[in-house]
């Protein structure tokens, strides 16, 4: 049975399942209801339901994630977890472009920490490094940030196993965000290089924006065997998968949430976890 527990940066005992809250500011037309409050009430069920472990970014709103976030939960519950991130902006709500100056990862870490009302965010990740700006310029920003105790942990976001190691150079990395479900496992060496080192690796888009129920007859087979969901099943997968995988479903909607948290309790076997990793396309 897959452990239910990472400790993030060895002193943040997170649940292995996550939420991803960039859905609740209703961008992208995910289906949010008309009612405000709405979003609110889904990130107060995740904790509810034991979810401790909350991601987040500056640019998701871009902003307003975060305030969603701050006024939902504040006080915030002992053990909870946020995680965010800086280093993409938002010229418009199409475009995400790298942004990885010095003087604006510092910039945003701040208004992170209003927006989301504490004195020290937990986890800070590099969105994305910027291919305009010197990597160890952006690297050095983050150390500053940890050193000043703005923040306590560094993450990064999309990279290969040369940038982590780049990055390791100047930074403790305890977190590595990548594109990654059962039907896209192109981060497979990030992932076995994560494990080796005991670094958390947070896959996004867990559920491939719902391609996984279109994945072939192998999940729904698995799904029907253990009465179970395609998305809980390809969750299921994930955290089989290695360790140290917290994978952050996303969704606006309380009846997928609950759904989401209950992959938690779903084991599948030896041979059930082969065959979905043999029979599924996995890119």
């Amino acid at each position: 049975m897959p452990s239910s527990l990472f400790s993030l940066g060895g002193d943040l005992p997170i649940r292995r399942l996550g939420f991803g809250a960039m859905r609740l500011t209703g961008e992208g037309n995910w289906g949010l209801p008309d009612d405000p409050g709405y979003a609110l009430d889904v990130a107060r069920r995740a904790v509810e339901l034991g979810v401790n472990f909350i991601d987040t970014a500056d640019a998701y709103g871009p902003g307003t994630n975060e305030e969603q976030l701050a006024q939902a939960l504040r006080p915030y519950p002992d053990g909870l977890v946020i995680g965010t991130k800086a280093g993409q902006s938002r010229p418009s709500s199409d475009d995400w472009v790298p942004l990885g100056r010095p003087e604006y990862l510092l910039q945003q870490a701040h208004l992170s920490l209003r927006r989301l009302g504490v004195e020290r965010i937990d986890l800070y990740q590099l969105h994305r490094i910027d291919p305009k700006v010197p990597a160890e310029e952006q690297f050095g920003a983050l150390k500053q940030l940890q050193d000043e105790g703005k923040i306590r942990h560094i993450g990064l976001s999309e990279v290969s196993v040369a940038q982590i190691e780049q990055a390791r150079k100047q930074i403790d990395v305890v977190s590595v965000q990548n594109l990654y479900n059962i039907t896209n496992r192109r981060y497979d060496d990030v992932i076995d290089y994560c494990e080796r080192e005991n670094i958390a690796f947070i896959p996004w888009l867990p559920l491939a924006r719902g391609g996984h129920a279109s994945a072939g007859g192998a999940l729904a087979q698995v799904a029907k065997q253990l009465d179970a969901t395609t998305a809980q099943i390809s969750l299921a997968w994930l955290l089989r998968r290695s360790p140290v995988i917290v994978p952050i479903p996303g969704t606006c909607s309380i009846p997928h949430l609950e759904e989401n948290v209950a992959a938690g309790d779903v084991e599948l076997t030896d041979e059930q976890f082969a065959y979905l990793t043999r029979e599924v396309a996995g890119g």
